[in-house]
């Protein structure tokens, strides 16, 4: 009786005296979904490949064939030739039994002194590294759309809100600075993370190591790794690093969805502070004058989407003993979904930006609504010398007046306004007008226009 496996047996079927039934074979596979981590897989192999030549574990020969091997399964993944099988129930085990076919024996030495348990561990963390450097791109030029469209509109006033009431002057190019502040936050995130993904666990095996004299330094060189995980068991059984990916998407999502609520909010007829270019908008199919701001809708919606894998990594993991467990081959869908989902996600908005017509006028319009400069009136009170409190009282006595009269309070005559404090002069309405307001906050972080642009300088020079 042959030694060798029969050619649809598993690579672990010799302990079992039934196969696996077509169900199970359909519920325990995962090559139709991890298989998008084949780069990965190969170039992990090739590095423990290597190692293993160099530690003289497997001959020269071998390791030159499975180089070569490599090369032609990668070739065929790439050219959409490869045969993947639901079987071989994995993308590892498709690309190794692949690689055998090619190359003999030698493709079966490529597994000495590894587990499947750190070679996906190995891979995600591959797979991840480069999603994480794709985002940190993505994520810089939603950022210099943000600081383009800022610049453009560094003194147009705008209204700020608190509890969605007008509440303060500020300038459009000072709230879209606001989210190039929460994006690159997101982004150092992003950059911490992975510090912690760039960690080898090949070498760790199934869970407790390898007796063969393996170089786990220099697999992690190969790979561009900052060093190895130092517990084997640690290694391939935790997936903390997935999770704390997706809670910082997670982040970037929220500051997403906030954007988009104000791009709906602005775009809607009510108040008409911007419009959206029409390839981000759809119609109605029954209200032919409907314009539909879908993407930012789709966005906020999205968000959803991926708090809910973060939810589902946690509670998957929650309950795990040491060491491996089934369990975490359902830490992929959710991971590459959230990845996906950001992707799209910024790719667009960094497209979208650009298209944003702003309407300076509907925003000069609002402002003359809700008492804008009202904090101002306090403050000048203030500066003449009255305590605080008093002066906020003043103002809300006054605010209440121009409210009687249906006016603004810079509409107020100057002997109206004096009726509150004998302390105003004729240089309150310098004071009242937005204009005023907004150079008045001449600050480092404040709404001034000059700040506004010295703001945008510093992001320039940063991005």
């Amino acid at each position: 009786m042959s030694d060798s496996p029969s050619p649809a047996s598993k690579a672990w079927s010799g302990r079992f005296s039934e196969p696996v039934s077509d169900l199970v074979k359909r519920y325990t596979a995962s090559v139709f979904f991890d298989k998008r981590m084949a780069v990965q897989d190969i170039c992990g192999s090739l590095a423990h490949a290597k190692m293993l030549a160099r530690q003289g574990i497997i001959a020269a020969d071998d390791f030159a064939a499975i180089e070569r091997g490599m090369a032609q399964v990668a070739t065929e993944i790439e050219a959409g030739s490869f045969n993947w099988n639901l079987d071989d129930e994995d993308v590892h085990l498709n690309i190794e039994k692949r690689l055998t076919a090619l190359i003999g024996d030698a493709g079966k030495r490529l597994h000495t002194g590894r587990s499947r348990n750190d070679q996906v561990a190995t891979d995600i963390r591959l797979w991840l590294r480069d999603t994480l450097d794709t985002l940190d791109g993505l994520l810089a030029d939603l950022m210099r759309a943000l600081v383009d469209l800022a610049e453009q509109h560094a003194s147009t006033p705008l209204p700020g809100f608190t509890h969605l009431q007008v509440a303060q002057p500020v300038t459009f190019g000072h709230h879209l600075l606001a989210y190039v502040e929460m994006l690159a936050r997101d982004r150092e995130r992003f950059v911490d993370a992975r510090r912690r993904v760039n960690r080898l666990p090949l070498g760790a095996a199934a869970l407790a190591g390898t007796t063969f004299p393996i170089d786990r330094a220099f697999v992690a060189q190969e790979l561009g790794f900052d060093g190895v995980c130092a517990n084997s068991l640690d290694a391939v059984s935790d997936r903390d690093f997935a999770i704390e990916f997706c809670a910082a998407a997670s982040l970037v999502m929220v500051h997403v969805s906030r954007f988009s609520e104000e791009l709906i909010l602005w775009m809607s007829p009510r108040v008409g502070f911007i419009d959206l270019a029409d390839r981000f908008c759809t119609g109605s199919s029954i209200m032919p004058q409907k314009k539909n701001p879908d993407v930012p809708e789709l966005a906020r919606g999205k968000s959803g989407r991926v708090f809910g894998h973060l939810m589902g990594l946690l509670t998957l993991m929650k309950g795990q003993p040491l060491a491996y467990n089934k369990d975490n081959q359902e830490d992929k869908e959710p991971l590459f979904d959230t990845a996906d989902t950001l992707v799209d996600t910024l790719r667009i908005f960094a497209d979208l930006v650009p298209g944003i017509r702003v309407k300076p006028e509907a925003m000069a319009a609002a402002l003359r609504h809700g008492y804008a400069t009202a904090t101002d009136l306090a403050d000048y009170l203030v500066k003449k010398g009255l305590p605080f409190r008093d002066a906020h009282e003043a103002v809300a006595r006054a605010v209440r007046a121009a409210e009687a009269k249906g006016c603004d309070l810079a509409d107020l005559s100057l002997v109206e306004l004096q009726d509150f404090s004998s302390l105003i002069g004729e240089d309150i309405f310098g004071v009242l007008t937005v204009e005023g307001s907004l150079a008045a906050r001449d600050h480092v972080g404040g709404t001034a226009p000059a700040q506004v642009k010295a703001a945008i300088a510093r992001w320039r020079t940063r991005l």
